[in-house]
């Protein structure tokens, strides 16, 4: 399966690592989205890496479940000292075992561009979130330029693969194409590699919980298929 994978179980070992040269990156997220949460919320975050952002967060909230479909990601995540209210677990964000209007929040950084399929994530946190709950979706958004291009063939020489180079304007449609309500969208970070630091509700309406059951019938057609 071309979904960077792969990359991501050789990589879960030097990820922290590597990670804290965006340090104040992840500070700045946190800032952002800390005022949102609430002592009685549960949360879910997708594509958790090694708990950047579950780890200093999670203390805030009722329940935090940080999830990774890497097994190696999430088993170095378990080494840090966390607060007993967040939980780790290997998941698939694109079919994920939770049921309907689980969770207050889905917390999905810095994955949405490296996912194959992005709109299955979305469509699966769109059917785990209540009526009116957050998403944040801090996001890169290299944009267009050439050093943008430079700087994602670098990155592309060590395996690592983006799917989807979107501009802070590209990534707010996508989202909202997709039904989420976009609430705030403050660009962190520097100017070589902004930001967009994405907060968005679940409003529901007739189309987007249409467009949503579509996607997800898909999906469930497609492990079916598999199967057979």
């Amino acid at each position: 399966m071309d979904d960077n994978k792969q990359f991501w179980e050789r990589f879960s070992r030097h990820y922290a690592g590597f990670m804290r040269r965006s340090q104040a990156t992840y500070q700045q997220i946190c800032k952002a989205m800390r005022p949102f949460l609430k002592r009685d919320m549960d949360v879910l975050e997708l594509a958790c890496g090694t708990g950047q952002l579950s780890v200093p967060l999670s203390p805030c909230v009722r329940s935090w479940e940080a999830t990774d479909f890497s097994a190696e990601m999430i088993r170095q995540a378990k080494k840090q000292v966390h607060s007993s209210r967040l939980h780790f677990s290997v998941q698939d964000a694109t079919k994920l075992p939770y049921g309907p209007e689980s969770f207050d929040a889905v917390v999905i950084s810095n994955a949405l561009h490296v996912m194959p399929h992005p709109e299955k994530a979305l469509a699966e946190a769109w059917r785990v979130l209540k009526p009116g709950g957050w998403l944040f979706a801090p996001t890169f958004v290299w944009g267009k330029s050439r050093s943008a291009r430079l700087r994602l063939w670098f990155m592309g020489l060590s395996g690592f693969r983006v799917y989807h180079v979107w501009t802070a304007g590209e990534l707010m449609a996508y989202l909202s194409e997709r039904g989420y309500s976009i609430v705030r969208h403050p660009l962190l970070g520097s100017s070589l590699a902004p930001l967009c630091c994405l907060m968005a509700r679940k409003i529901p309406d007739e189309r987007t919980a249409a467009r949503q059951t579509a996607v997800r019938s898909a999906q469930l057609d497609h492990i079916k298929v598999k199967e057979e």
